[in-house]
């Protein structure tokens, strides 16, 4: 794990009119590291991750990225540095194959205008197998033929077969089996071993004490206290998302 951070936000607030969702957050996370940020509803992990993603840009605050600060005015600006979302809903067309879905806007063409299906096909194999994805049939199966696990593997890897340095992934375990969440866990130790940053955002505690090595708990859009993992319990962990000591009470004026 690298020491310095891969990405560092410093300060960043952001507010939708006379509601503070973020209040001077500040949020890192290390090459070859799992952050986990988890907090209760509310409590900004959202509205932090779609500011990274160039939804909602911050309101003020600095972003550094490998080093040097840079701007983030949308997703392109995301996509361009190497950070990819990996969102609950997945985002996969369940009519289209894996191949295609891995693809979907960004389509391999060989001339005169026709798709290279074969290097399409071979460069999926590639990155599944990087992660070690052997669960697959076929990289020909529709993805609404998979189960909810393959689903995640593939949205994964969609997320780092394009060059990128950092993967956030929202709640990725959520409404799966016990097998299934197996297999995702798995794989986000990979990303990991890959020398990738990993954000997880998890409501779970077993996953996030499974796979985190640090912990950022997030209470009502502030950051009330960041945890090694090895060093905490589940029970600290949940005493500050319920609990934990905030810089500003919401609905007080700024001091």
């Amino acid at each position: 794990m690298a020491e310095t951070p891969l990405l560092e936000l410093k300060g960043v607030s952001k507010n939708f009119g006379a509601v503070q969702a973020l209040y001077k957050v500040d949020f890192e996370v290390r090459t070859g590291e799992v952050m986990a940020l988890v907090g209760d509803n509310g409590a900004g992990k959202s509205t932090l991750i779609k500011g990274i993603a160039g939804i909602y840009p911050f309101n003020e605050g600095k972003i550094y990225f490998d080093g040097q600060e840079v701007k983030i005015n949308g997703p392109k600006d995301t996509s361009a540095l190497g950070i990819e979302i990996v969102y609950q809903d997945l985002a996969l067309a369940d009519n289209l194959d894996v191949v295609a879905n891995m693809f979907l806007g960004r389509e391999m063409i060989q001339a005169p205008l026709r798709l290279d299906e074969l290097a399409m096909e071979q460069k999926c194999i590639e990155t599944l197998d990087s992660l070690s994805v052997s669960t697959l049939r076929s990289v020909r199966q529709a993805v609404a033929e998979l189960s909810g696990g393959q689903r995640q593997a593939i949205a994964v890897a969609k997320a780092v077969m394009w060059n990128s340095k950092l993967v956030i992934l929202d709640e990725p375990t959520a409404a799966l089996g016990v097998a299934q969440t197996r297999q995702v866990l798995d794989l986000v130790h990979r990303l990991a071993e890959k020398g990738l940053a990993v954000v997880l955002i998890s409501h779970n505690m077993h996953d996030v004490f499974e796979v985190a090595d640090r912990i950022m708990v997030l209470r009502l859009g502030q950051r009330v206290d960041i945890l090694e993992r090895r060093a905490t319990t589940q029970q600290e962990v949940v005493h500050a998302i319920t609990a934990g000591e905030l810089n500003l009470v919401p609905g007080m004026a700024e001091a």
